[in-house]
């Protein structure tokens, strides 16, 4: 189940493979999708609708027919405060953008956009909505982020959070789907449009400051006067994303010792090193994307990097250099429950059920209950609104936690503040986060985890998706007695959408890709590296067998 790693893993992807950037924006305006194929419709999966224009799979007559569903479905639940709108440095993002804005103009929104067009992070317009909408009884506001997250430079991403900030959950997302597909197959008959120029000057469109807004908050969610004070040397690779300009301001409000290692924005981002496939994404926990920061960790006492729309983190330890983001949320989550004293007793922490049970045993050593999910931000919502998570994590490098008060921060993932996180916990123990998971592994033992991918047809993922315990015949994992096998996440008791088989001292859980015709499988051990082989071999097995019998 090992993945072929290309021969341009870590390495400068030849111009020749960079994408065609023009050819790209003419695809998004001329072609059209066909919504009886499959591929070309609208499908929100974990974080919105995403696809590119040279497939067919995301182009202006996507964006327009979601966005029209996405007025429809305000309309309907009666949401009619503003609109906050942000949008990544990805090519087919500010395309989007004013595609989305001809029908929001159209349907009557107020739009909230960045002043000077500023590009604009996911957890910017969480923060923004929640901010917007705390004390408030009605006129509540929502938003819309354009972006496909890490994804390679020709992908479009197009995401809607409702009012409580974070992103929208299944029912939601589901109707908006469903209308956005029927405006497809009848021509976009029953959008609404005006030219981009026209709603830009429109009564109900306006500036709002994102980045000042956020950054003056950020002192009420991580420590930053500690950090200045200890002289925490850090350093800063946006990736050429969406936060590219919120580092320095941050620095120069909180006057800490960060440095930015480049701030250029390129649509073809050729400034990065290739994935583990020959692919360029602006994946921060990729050690093979992330090579020039990685170079660079024994100029600062922590590094750090986030992805295009800076919801997502890298933590480069001085120590240990790239951390694996279970490690480092695991890290986190030991830190803040032990510095946190006005959060609430009882919070508890959040975890997506295909993240490290390091987490488990950090959460039961300070006795917090766990909370244990799907893939899926969504399903930390509710609980950091009330404050009853403290911290929610996956294992994709995606994290929030609250404000230092116990209120909500965001309710979407934020890389900004969990890579800032990082110099606080380096200035609070005078160790960077790299040694202190070096002390949890000899409190809890040391884990190594894996994610791989199979290939996997349309009609076996969805049996891999409707998986039962009693399809799974083996009582054994990798010599350990099966102790329990979850199709349902534990936390909230929701389909984890396949399967999960836990032993003593390690478990896999298999999925199948939203997007891709692959089924993902994840794979943790306690006993060491050939442990792990021997789980990733039986689950390939075990998952064969259980599809077969289907």
């Amino acid at each position: 189940m090992s993945e072929r790693i290309s021969p341009l893993a870590g390495k400068p992807v030849p111009r020749e493979l960079l994408v065609n950037v023009p050819k790209l924006i003419t695809a998004y305006f001329t072609e059209r999708p066909d919504a009886n194929i499959a591929e070309q419709k609208v499908a929100f999966g974990t974080s919105g609708h995403r696809g590119s224009s040279l497939l067919d799979s995301f182009n202006e007559w996507h964006v327009l027919a979601i966005s029209q569903a996405i007025c429809e479905y305000r309309k309907a639940q009666g949401i009619d405060g503003p609109l906050f709108i942000g949008a990544d440095t990805h090519a087919l993002s500010e395309p989007a953008r004013s595609s989305a804005l001809e029908v929001l103009s159209a349907n009557g929104v107020d739009i909230m956009l960045s002043e000077h067009d500023e590009y604009t992070p996911t957890p910017a317009v969480s923060h923004a909505i929640l901010t917007y909408n705390r004390g408030r009884t009605a006129g509540f506001a929502d938003g819309i982020v354009i972006t496909p997250s890490h994804n390679p430079p020709d992908a479009g991403g197009f995401k809607y959070n409702p009012s409580n900030g974070g992103p929208a959950d299944t029912n939601v997302t589901r109707g908006i789907e469903r209308r956005a597909n029927e405006l497809l197959l009848n021509g976009l008959n029953g959008v609404l449009r005006v030219p981009v120029a026209r709603a830009l000057r429109s009564a109900s469109t306006h500036r709002y400051d994102f980045l000042n807004t956020y950054v003056q908050d950020l002192g009420n969610i991580v420590d930053l006067k500690a950090v200045a004070a200890a002289k925490v040397r850090m350093g800063v690779d946006p990736l050429g994303g969406a936060g590219v300009h919120y580092w320095a301001a941050i620095a120069d409000a909180y006057g800490i010792d960060l440095t930015v290692v480049s701030d250029v924005v390129d649509p073809t981002f050729s400034f990065m090193t290739a994935d583990w496939d020959g692919k360029i994404r602006m994946d921060p926990s990729s050690g093979y994307a992330m090579r020039r920061l990685i170079a660079l960790k024994d100029r600062f006492d922590v590094a750090f990097a986030c992805d295009t729309d800076h919801d997502r983190h890298g933590i480069v330890a001085h120590s240990s250099g790239l951390m694996p983001s279970n490690h480092f949320l695991a890290t986190a989550i030991y830190y803040l429950f032990q510095n946190r004293p006005n959060w609430r007793r009882d919070a508890a922490v959040g975890k997506t059920v295909v993240s490290s049970q390091m987490i488990d045993r950090v959460a039961g050593r300070l006795e917090r209950k766990l909370y244990e999910v799907p893939v899926g931000f969504k399903y930390f919502v509710d609980g950091l609104l009330s404050g009853s998570l403290g911290f929610t994590g996956e294992e994709s490098a995606g994290a929030t936690f609250l404000r230092t008060d116990g209120s909500v921060w965001t309710t979407d993932k934020d890389g900004i503040a969990a890579a800032l996180l990082s110099g606080e916990i380096t200035a609070r123990l005078k160790r960077d986060p790299g040694e202190v998971y070096r002390e949890l592994t000899r409190e809890f033992g040391e884990c190594v985890f894996d994610r791989t991918d199979a290939p996997a047809t349309p009609a076996q993922k969805a049996l891999l998706s409707k998986l039962s315990a009693k399809q799974v015949k083996s009582t054994t994992l990798a010599g350990e007695p099966i102790k329990s096998i979850l199709t349902h996440a534990p936390g909230n008791g929701e389909a984890i959408g396949g399967v999960k088989v836990i032993a003593e001292n390690g478990w896999f859980a298999a999925r199948p890709s939203g997007t891709e015709d692959i089924y993902k499988v994840y794979a943790e051990s306690f006993r060491g590296q050939e442990h792990l082989r021997r789980i990733a071999s039986e689950a390939e097995s075990i998952v064969s067998a259980a599809l077969a019998a289907g």
